[in-house]
C-alpha cells in the first residue's frame, strides 16, 4: 500500500507477493516469453542432444535467496552452496551492484544436466538478464525517465512485487515515478517484506519503523538494490509507465485495484480493503 498515516498503514494487495504460487517448480516447463529461447541457448552451449533435460523454473519476482535455494535443491547440493558460489563467481554484473546479483537472475526455464553447476547456472541467468536488459530500447526508456538502467531494474522489481496483474504494472510504475518526483517516500510494503525476509499482507506500525535501508516509510528514494528478479513485462512497465497523476493504490478485492491521487479517497479504499479481509476471514 502507499499511505501517509502510521495508524492506517495496511498492505495493499489481496494476495502475497508470491501470488500464492510455489517458489520452486523443477521438472516443469513454464511458458514464459523467453523460456524457449533460453532453453535453446543452453542446450546449444552444453551440446545437449536427445530427450529434453530436467528443468528448473524461476518465476518472475523471486528473490535471490529463493533462487539460491531452488538451485541447491534442484542440483542436490548442500544448502548455501549456490549463495556461496554467487559471492565468488565472475558474473557479468553492472559495476553499481557491487557483486550482488539481486535483480539480475533472470526468470525463465533452465535445463539441468549432469554438468550443470551452481556457478554455470548463475552465469546463464545473469548473461540472459544482461542480454534482455541491455537492449537499446531499455536504455532509451531509462534515459527518457531520467533513471539509469540499474535504477529501472530496481523499479521493475518493485512493480513485479506490487502489481496484482500485468495490466496494473504500468500504473504501479507511474505511482513510483510520481512519488519520486515529489520527494515522497514510496511507502510500499514489498520493500518491508524484503527487509524482513518474508511475504505477507499484514504490515504493522512497528514494521514501518524498522532500521533498514529498505524501509520505504522512513527513507525516500529507491532501495539500495532490487527487491527481487523482475521479468520482461515488469521491465517494460518500468520504462514505459502509464500516464497518470496517481500517488496511491490498493487492491480492495481480487481484480479491483484502485489508483488515485487523493489521500482521502485512498483512505476510503483502504477501509474497504480491510472490511473485505475481515469479512473473508469469517470473523
Amino acid at each position: 500500500m502507499v499511505n501517509e498515516s502510521p495508524d492506517t498503514r495496511r498492505p495493499h494487495r489481496s494476495r502475497p507477493t508470491g501470488r500464492g504460487r510455489p517458489a520452486l517448480l523443477a521438472g516443469v516447463v513454464l511458458v514464459l516469453g523467453v523460456a524457449a529461447a533460453v532453453l535453446v541457448l543452453l542446450l546449444t552451449r552444453e551440446g545437449m542432444v536427445g530427450p529434453p533435460p530436467r528443468t528448473l523454473v524461476i518465476p518472475e519476482g523471486r528473490r535471490a535467496s529463493q533462487v539460491y535455494a531452488a538451485v541447491d535443491r534442484s542440483l542436490g547440493v548442500p544448502p548455501g552452496t549456490t549463495e556461496k558460489a554467487a559471492g565468488t563467481a565472475d558474473l557479468a554484473l553492472p559495476p553499481e551492484v557491487k557483486g550482488n546479483p539481486e535483480g539480475y537472475l533472470f526468470p525463465a526455464t533452465y535445463p539441468l544436466t549432469s554438468g550443470t553447476t551452481p556457478t554455470s547456472l548463475l552465469t546463464y541467468m545473469v548473461d540472459t538478464a544482461r542480454h534482455r536488459f541491455g537492449a537499446d530500447h531499455i536504455a532509451a526508456g531509462a534515459r527518457r525517465n531520467h533513471v539509469s538502467v540499474h535504477q529501472a531494474v530496481t523499479i521493475a522489481s518493485i512493480v513485479q512485487a506490487e502489481a496484482g496483474t500485468t495490466a496494473d504494472m504500468g500504473k504501479v510504475s507511474r505511482v513510483i515515478y510520481n512519488r519520486l518526483s515529489r520527494g515522497m517516500p514510496l511507502q510500499m510494503d514489498s520493500m518491508l517484506n524484503y527487509a524482513l525476509k518474508r511475504s505477507t499482507l499484514d504490515t504493522t506500525a512497528d514494521d514501518t519503523r524498522i532500521d533498514s535501508a529498505y524501509n520505504s516509510y522512513e527513507h525516500k528514494g529507491l532501495p539500495p538494490t532490487p527487491i527481487g528478479n523482475p521479468g520482461e513485462q515488469a521491465m517494460e512497465a518500468a520504462i514505459t509507465p502509464t500516464p497518470g497523476r496517481w500517488l496511491y493504490f490498493v487492491t480492495v478485492a481480487p481484480g479491483d485495484t484502485r489508483f488515485t491521487d487523493s489521500y482521502a479517497e485512498q483512505q476510503r479504499n483502504v477501509q474497504e480493503f480491510n472490511r473485505n479481509r475481515f469479512e473473508a476471514s469469517g470473523n
